[in-house]
């Protein structure tokens, strides 16, 4: 038995290889399919530039809310497990990808080992994360304190709307 039963987990999807969209819909019905897991919702999907590298192609981005009671370190392990069968090839860090799923939040948890960091170090300087993520969860609060509406109210025009996906 585990100290984190039913915990809400915010995830962060995004893809900018190949069929979007098609990517973004077999993860979440792989997250789906975890056992464990429960997909509650998710949000729309929005478009933007690349960060990091930025010679790539637009990133199609989303985020989703999960209840689970897999602890988080077993979870990021699922997680990459999930990318590789809905088709991930690793390359360099920020590069273009298929699908990366990556813990933006669970519960109130903070873990900062060399595998995993929660809540995601970098979120709040992502309008990829904060728009879609303050859609399903507004009064989230990130690591500085602030919502994610907050954030998202600052940072809305950085990314396009790109819409609703089903699955």
């Amino acid at each position: 038995m585990n100290n984190y039963v039913r915990s809400r987990a915010y995830l962060g999807l995004g893809t900018n290889l190949g069929d979007r969209l098609g990517y973004l819909r077999a993860a979440l019905r792989a997250l789906r399919e975890m056992p464990d897991v429960e997909l509650v919702r998710w949000s729309r999907v929005v478009e933007s530039e690349p960060w990091g590298i930025t010679d790539q192609p637009r990133f199609l981005n989303m985020v989703a809310e999960i209840a689970t009671d897999v602890e988080p370190e077993t979870l990021a392990v699922q997680l990459r497990d999930v990318e590789t069968r809905v088709g991930r090839r690793r390359r360099e860090q920020w590069g273009p990808r298929e699908i990366d799923v990556d813990i933006l939040i669970y519960d109130d948890v903070c873990i900062d080992t060399e595998a995993l960091t929660v809540p995601h170090p970098r979120m709040m300087e992502r309008a990829f994360v904060v728009v879609p993520l303050a859609e399903i969860a507004p009064d989230a609060i990130l690591p500085d304190g602030r919502t994610a509406a907050a954030h998202a109210a600052e940072r809305a025009e950085e990314v396009d709307l790109h819409g609703e996906i089903s699955l």
